[in-house]
């Protein structure tokens, strides 16, 4: 194996996380800053965990099955924690695991051999996962076992703290491996078929992580983890698994070692069997797909009698309308970082559903569900919100630049212009499949009084968060060149889900109590219809400074380098 071709390929694997020509000219095609923005996300969400060891510190019992319950409750969290964040690893690097038409076309006429680049894109693959382990887990890590008060010499504790990091990695390799064997098993399909399965095992993948991720059911206890009850749901959780793992290697059974002995057999058959299977179908299908890739197109035709549109206003909002509507329909991977954004509010949603069917049990001849509750109403806005935001997201990520030729030879002209098109695509894309569906749902629970007044709401706040989100905003969906770290209002939103998740909270217990008054909902949607007209007016009269279509993204204080030297 060449050492040089194998440094060359492994750095190009390591650093293209996300395809470099969709990058703006100022990034010069280099995807650091991408990287450096997800390494100080995951980073900032350790944080978190940091606070909890700080607060069993403080309350820390000196009892043994105390200790052990919070030992094994928060290496539980973490193992969670770990698995979800590596499965979005690999959901999100699905496309990327294999080599794509690019590399094939580039690769193939060079002297290559196909062991290099299997060995490169393994060894980028293993790097990049230990970096998010690494990132997510570097304080918690640390400081968790120290937090816990474990009774432990200091070699006892060198085990402990050795054991912890050790299981933590099993878990995540065991997750991706899971997820790359299934993609392997694909892949040994008809290409065509491939494509088509593919984005929506990356869908259905991410939404399982995050279902099990936030509804599995907490037990730790040793009278919870041995009740005959549990041990169905115990086999099937493999979060469960591993924390048996680490139970048992790091000695702290005691009472449980009935139960976890079972589970960390369960950990260790699992993930030899994940690493045979992943390993075996991502080699076949690296050395068999290679032909496939050049000889079939990746672009999937389209099926008869699901390309009509309806009219959006004249026929330049229309066509630009449709063209945002066919684009996501068809782009794998707009759809995945759309679903991301759509997983964390389904996730929220699922919470407060499984709230109220908990709470039946508490309420006598009442069914919470079938009355009008502020859960329902929060759900519906969380919705909304993430739906929204998600497409605006993916708004500024174009699909193919060198495509956006059609629109720079066409006279287009920008700000309001085209102000409206963009409004009534995001509109479409997201307020709007939230909007029937409530209507759907609410509508058959609830009376229809309560349900139109909500709806009504509904509307116009979304009115309202499409005009924010639109706030200067000079692009044609989907055409514009992405520049990693121009825009931070993404990451706002992530580091401020749970005050933003606070605020809609409020504002539906406000509405609830003026749904009980005709006065009150009057109010509130006077209230909401002015400030949805202050919003729409603001964001026209931004719209006229800017008449120009923005095709490329810069730094407002960029330096532009000739690249003169040697």
């Amino acid at each position: 194996m060449n050492k040089l071709q194998f440094r060359v390929l492994y750095r190009e694997f390591l650093f293209r996380l996300m395809d470099v020509e969709v990058l703006a000219p100022s990034a010069r095609g280099d995807s650091n800053e991408l990287l450096g923005q997800f390494g100080s996300l995951l980073i900032s969400a350790s944080l978190p965990f940091c606070l909890l060891a700080m607060g069993l510190a403080m309350t820390k019992d000196p009892r043994p099955e105390s200790v052990r319950a919070g030992v094994w409750s928060s290496y539980h969290l973490m193992v969670s924690t770990t698995m979800l964040v590596v499965g979005l690893f690999g959901v999100l690097s699905w496309d990327s695991t294999f080599l794509d038409r690019r590399d094939v076309m580039v690769l193939a006429p060079l002297p290559v051999r196909g062991r290099t680049m299997f060995v490169a894109k393994i060894s980028a693959v293993a790097v990049g996962l230990s970096i998010t382990i690494v990132a997510l887990n570097w304080a918690p890590g640390a400081l968790l076992p120290l937090a816990l008060g474990i009774p432990l010499g200091f070699v006892r504790f060198v085990r402990l703290f050795a054991v912890w990091w050790l299981v933590l990695a099993m878990s995540g390799a065991f997750i991706y491996c899971v997820l790359l064997g299934v993609q392997g098993v694909i892949a040994q399909l008809p290409r065509r078929w491939f494509l088509r399965l593919s984005s929506w095992l990356q869908i259905g993948s991410f939404a399982l992580l995050l279902v099990v991720y936030m509804l599995q059911p907490r037990m730790f206890s040793p009278h919870a983890l041995t009740a005959s009850a549990n041990q169905t749901t115990l086999a099937w959780l493999p979060p469960y698994w591993f924390l048996g793992l680490f139970s048992e290697w790091s000695g702290l059974s005691a009472k449980g070692h009935t139960v976890m002995a079972p589970l960390a057999a369960r950990a260790l058959a699992g993930l030899a069997i994940a690493i045979v299977g992943a390993g075996g179908a991502f080699l076949l299908s690296y050395f068999r797909t290679l032909r496939k890739i050049v000889e079939e197109p990746d672009i999937l035709p389209t099926t008869r009698g699901a390309t009509w549109l309806p009219r959006f206003g004249d026929l330049r909002q229309t066509a630009l309308v449709q063209f945002a509507i066919r684009t996501l329909l068809r782009s794998r991977q707009h759809r995945m970082i759309l679903a991301f954004y759509l997983g964390f509010g389904f996730a929220i949603v699922a919470l407060y559903v499984k709230g109220i069917i908990q709470g039946r049990q508490y309420m006598a001849g009442t069914d919470r569900l079938l009355n009008v509750n502020p859960e329902m109403l929060v759900s519906s806005v969380v919705m909304l919100v993430a739906w929204l935001l998600g497409t605006r997201v993916v708004f500024s990520m174009p699909l193919d630049l060198r495509a956006n030729w059609i629109f720079r030879v066409t006279p287009v002209a920008g700000g309001p212009a085209i102000l409206p098109a963009a409004r009534r695509s995001l509109l479409t894309l997201s307020a709007a499949p939230v909007w029937i569906g409530c209507a759907a749902i609410f509508l058959w629970m609830w009376p229809w009084r309560p349900v139109a007044i909500h709806l009504a709401a509904l509307a116009l706040l979304a009115g309202i968060l499409a005009d924010v989100c639109l706030f200067g905003f000079r692009k044609i969906p989907f055409t514009c060149s992405y520049l990693p770290g121009k825009s931070k209002v993404h990451l706002t939103f992530w580091f401020c889900s749970l005050l933003i998740l606070s605020i809609i909270q409020l504002a539906v217990n406000w509405e609830v109590r003026a749904l009980k008054t005709s006065l009150g909902w009057v109010a509130v949607l006077a209230g909401l219809g002015l400030l949805a007209l202050a919003a729409r007016i603001s964001t026209n009269f931004r719209s006229r400074e800017d008449r120009e279509v923005q095709w490329e993204e810069s730094h407002s204080d960029e330096t532009i380098v000739l690249g003169l030297s040697s």
